[in-house]
């Protein structure tokens, strides 16, 4: 056990720190599972001169040489994020003989297939299972344990921030900018959190799983995203009323028309109904709900963000990594075969709530369900909110089945331009039952 797999840390945060003090207080126990010591060969860093003795590594390993490091080691585990100079980085390493570890979920979700196709002409292994979900098992599951099976939908919450605000706005009735802000003060949330709220973090997962899931290339801009900042007090509210709550959903689904398959990929806010697994997941965690054609409905759940959940899941990968450095052999690489065309927003199937005030007076109500019938959309529930009768004004409350998305979205326009409606609060989308 005398030769030593190298390792090079590309990045030394909240995560980075966390791997190279596991590392070092646990290196005995990490030389016994994979059959040689694992030795930090280095760490690259902006600034080697801030104080980094927590992590447990001398400072000489510090380097801000990324390019150089690369070339020196066995195993690049990259954890700065971001495209650029992750990629480059990445791409040499990978083309000195490198195996990479990465939680880049930007990176995989723009480019994933490209450093696959890499890897593969090296004979090194790419593994990512820190880039969705942290701690969760749920890449290598996937990517392994589903090997024998047909995934038919994958359906999360990945981002924990926003996870967070909407619990806490259906937990104690307060408007997102306030909930927001206190998010932020937690650490739950960035100064700049426009990559959680507008769904951008959960739009590169999504394509990480689709690809995954339905063994076709899709790519972070192939996702259909919406984010959070439109959903308001009142939509909670309403959502409590009818026994929902509502999440930011990343889903992904296989879908058949007339014997043709394609994949529909998309993240949005959703109505849930509360006794779904995923509608009660609370606070900054993470969950994603797999189907498949023989195991059936599947549940993973845990910690999707913090240091030390997601080193453990890089971790995982890395003792993987090494044991094939040690033994030989190559972890799974890209499985793209059924090369399969992604669905837009427009042809996908889904169900509608939509909140909105109407004149109250008689025929309204005809006239409402008049409008959305012609469209070949059928109405599920149609219930009355708060009535302000000296306005002359009621409120509605409409679920539709599942239909055709330009055909809801079509409905939705005649309703906002009818002369029996003073105003369409909100339109979101269903999800079960």
């Amino acid at each position: 056990m005398s030769e030593s797999v190298r390792i090079a840390l590309l990045g030394s945060g909240v995560v980075g720190g966390a791997v190279a003090r596991r590392l070092t207080e646990a290196k005995d126990e990490f030389a016994a599972r994979i059959g040689r010591p694992l030795e930090i060969v280095g760490v690259a860093v902006r600034d080697t001169t801030k104080d980094r003795s927590d992590t447990g590594l001398d400072a000489s390993l510090f380097t801000t040489d990324a390019e150089k490091l690369v070339t020196e080691a066995d195993i690049v585990v990259e954890l700065m994020g971001g495209i650029d100079p992750a990629k480059a980085l990445l791409q040499k390493a990978i083309e000195s003989g490198a195996s990479v570890v990465t939680a880049n979920k930007a990176l995989l979700g723009q480019d994933g297939a490209e450093l696959y196709e890499l890897a593969e002409k090296h004979g090194v292994d790419l593994y990512y299972e820190a880039a969705v979900a942290g701690a969760i098992p749920l890449i290598r599951p996937m990517r392994v344990s589903l090997a024998g099976d047909s995934v038919h939908r994958v359906m999360g919450i990945v981002n924990g921030t926003t996870n967070f605000i909407l619990d806490k706005m259906d937990r104690t009735g307060a408007q997102l900018s306030d909930v927001l802000a206190e998010a932020q003060a937690l650490g739950y949330a960035e100064a700049d959190p426009t990559a959680d709220v507008e769904g951008h973090d959960a739009q590169a997962k999504a394509a990480i799983l689709a690809s995954l899931a339905f063994h076709t290339r899709v790519r972070t801009s192939d996702v259909h995203v919406e984010g959070i900042m439109g959903v308001t007090a009142d939509d909670i509210r309403a959502a409590r009323r009818i026994g929902c709550v509502i999440k930011l959903l990343a889903i992904a689904e296989l879908v058949e028309k007339d014997g043709t398959q394609a994949v529909n990929v998309r993240v949005h806010p959703t109505l849930i109904n509360r006794n779904h697994p995923l509608g009660s997941v609370r606070e900054a965690f993470n969950a994603v709900f797999v189907e498949t054609q023989l195991a059936g409905e599947l549940m993973f759940y845990g910690r999707g963000a913090g240091g030390d959940p997601t080193a453990s899941a890089v971790l995982g990968d890395l003792v993987q990594a090494a044991r094939h450095r040690v033994t030989g052999g190559r972890g799974p690489g890209e499985s793209a075969y059924a090369n399969l065309p992604i669905e837009p927003i427009a042809a996908s199937q889904t169900a509608y709530f939509i909140r909105l005030d109407v004149e109250d007076k008689p025929g309204v109500l005809g006239n409402i369900a008049k409008t959305i019938g012609e469209h070949g959309v059928s109405i599920e529930s149609m219930r009355q909110g708060a009535r302000r009768s000296q306005d002359g004004v009621a409120t509605l409350h409409i679920i539709t089945h599942r239909a055709n998305e330009a055909d809801l979205a079509t409905v939705v326009d005649e309703l906002k331009s009818s002369d029996d409606v003073r105003e369409v609060f909100s339109v979101l989308r269903v999800e079960g039952e």
